[in-house]
């Protein structure tokens, strides 16, 4: 473990230092988010108000509200950008100086990842997190955290970066046979977005929600997003969050197995 920080300890700081250099980015695409979040919880607010009952599939307004801040936290931070790191370098062609380093391809992606996000853990996810739980002591009278749940929500969170992690820089391999990723990219996050459950909870969809529940997309948002809102019994916590785990161990094992391919197809624009 000590050799494999100190290998890529350089990359977390680069990517630490790229974060801070282009901050008016991260600014306002933090922004973005946000107002995307806003709209989503006026546009619930307008269902429940709308509606004769105070409970819509186990979720009171309440609990949609937390539901929509977590998810929104919950997605930023397992957010990766893998998928147009790789597809650019691939069209630029500087992909062939990563090829010719002794590190491994994808722990340099993601260490360069981890930097950034130690920003937006402080400057993001505390104020957020903290945030939320005030609006539940108030609405509730009582402090609603619960320790236990927390914890196994942050390591639901880790195994839902790494899901998300290697299912982008797969995808990213694309642009070995596609060349340029940034249409298929946008269709891409739409369409997770909504199987995740960031859109829509998958509690709504019923039998269609249960089978998306099976699928790698709801590690991504709505196990995490459950599990710090206690809405999954014990027995459920561990099975989806074995779940996560096991969707992770496939994604890892075919990343190899796709770059091991992709790569016979490498043809470099530039450099």
């Amino acid at each position: 473990m000590k050799r494999l920080l100190r290998i890529y300890k350089p990359f977390t700081r680069a990517g630490l230092l790229e974060m801070v250099a282009y901050r008016v980015n991260f600014i306002f695409f933090l922004l973005g988010e946000i107002m995307k979040c806003f709209v989503m919880f006026f546009v619930w607010k307008a269902v429940f108000d709308s509606s004769d009952s105070s409970t819509l599939y186990g979720f009171t307004y309440d609990n949609m509200v937390v539901y929509l801040f977590i998810t929104f936290l919950s997605g930023y931070i397992t957010y990766s950008d893998g998928s147009y790191a790789v597809g650019k370098e691939i069209l630029d062609g500087s992909i062939a100086m990563r090829m010719i380093k002794p590190v491994d391809f994808d722990m340099c992606f993601m260490f360069q990842e981890l930097g950034g996000k130690i920003l937006q853990l402080l400057i993001v996810f505390l104020p957020i997190t903290v945030g939320v739980e005030a609006y539940r002591w108030i609405t509730n009278g009582v402090f609603m955290l619960n320790v236990p749940m927390f914890f196994l929500y942050i390591v639901s969170l880790l195994l839902a970066y790494g899901i998300n992690f290697f299912f982008n820089v797969i995808y990213g391999f694309l642009a070995f046979y596609l060349k340029n990723l940034w249409g298929t990219d946008i269709i891409k996050g739409v369409i997770v977005g909504f199987l995740s459950g960031a859109t829509v909870p998958l509690a709504f969809m019923g039998g269609f929600g249960q089978v998306l529940g099976y699928l790698p997309f709801a590690s991504l948002s709505y196990t995490p997003v459950m599990i710090y809102m206690g809405m999954y019994e014990a027995k459920e916590i561990i099975f989806y969050m074995s779940l996560q785990l096991l969707w992770l161990l496939i994604f890892v094992v075919a990343s190899k197995l796709v770059l091991k391919s992709a790569m016979k197809r490498l043809v470099v624009h530039g450099g």
